[in-house]
Parts: C-alpha cells; sequence; structure tokens
C-alpha cells in the first residue's frame, strides 16, 4: 500500500465509481478541486488506485476555529472497503492538516459512512440534512488543536 499526491482529474475514477455511479463524469468535479490549498492523495495499491481522500480549506460558520479544513471525495473502491484503507487515507489527511496547524477538520458523511467516522472519533454537529442526488448527510468534525 502506498498514499501519494494525486492531481484533481486523477480522483474522477474512483469518485466516479464510488460517489458519482450513474451520473455524468462531469459531477465528479468539485468546486476548488484546484485551489492552491487544495490536495488530494490517492492510495495504491499494486500501482492500482483504490482510494482517494480530498482536502479543502474551507471555513464552515458552524465552527468558532479560524483555520479549518474540509475533507470531501474520501472514497475506495468496494471490493476494497472494510480493509482499513479509507481509516489510512483519513489519517493521511488529518497529518496533513495538522502539518498546517490545523484547528478543526469537518466534513458532511453520507448516512452509511457515520458509523465508520465516529470510529476515528469524529463527531456530529447538528440534525441530518438531504444533499440532492446525493443523500442524507450529517455534519461531522473533529477538533485538532486544543484553543
Amino acid at each position: 500500500m502506498e498514499i501519494k499526491k494525486i492531481n484533481s482529474i486523477d480522483t474522477y475514477p474512483v469518485r466516479h465509481e464510488v460517489l458519482r455511479k450513474g451520473k455524468p463524469i462531469e459531477t465528479c468535479q468539485f468546486k476548488g478541486d484546484d485551489d492552491e490549498n487544495t490536495i488530494h492523495f490517492g492510495l495504491y495499491q499494486n500501482e492500482r488506485l483504490i482510494g482517494i481522500i480530498s482536502i479543502f480549506k474551507e471555513k464552515n460558520d458552524l465552527f468558532s476555529e479560524t483555520n479549518q479544513f474540509q475533507i470531501r471525495g474520501m472514497a475506495v473502491l468496494e471490493e476494497f472497503q472494510g480493509k482499513g484503507f479509507g481509516a489510512e487515507l483519513v489519517k493521511e489527511a488529518e497529518n496533513h492538516c495538522i502539518s498546517l496547524n490545523t484547528d478543526l477538520i469537518w466534513f458532511n458523511a453520507r448516512e452509511n459512512a457515520v458509523p465508520f467516522y465516529k470510529k476515528l472519533d469524529y463527531i456530529i454537529i447538528g440534525d441530518s440534512f438531504l444533499i440532492p442526488d446525493v443523500g442524507i448527510h450529517f455534519a461531522m468534525y473533529k477538533k485538532i488543536r486544543k484553543n
């Protein structure tokens, strides 16, 4: 297993397969994908890209912390799920954020992913909400630095 930085376009095959199945490939492009503060990591097994995670410098008004990052597009190909690869990607994202003196990491988790993130010590804030054409989500977060 190897995790390395990748370009936004390199995330599209996994985003499409896991997060946007049956939708046009254009839906795999996220606003801010190519911003200078955005980073994408790919997890490779035997040189095959099997998982991705993207980190955006994005402030959510739910939180007072100044230096916030948002995780988006975290996905592992179905055949590789449940093997710890997703947790490795989240740890890589957290380590990257720690190196930037991040105060807090947040994201909108799909309903079925909430138990996964809870195991990694992320906390739900607020009620569930619907993202059209995607499904029920929960805002989740983890404080990285204590204020």
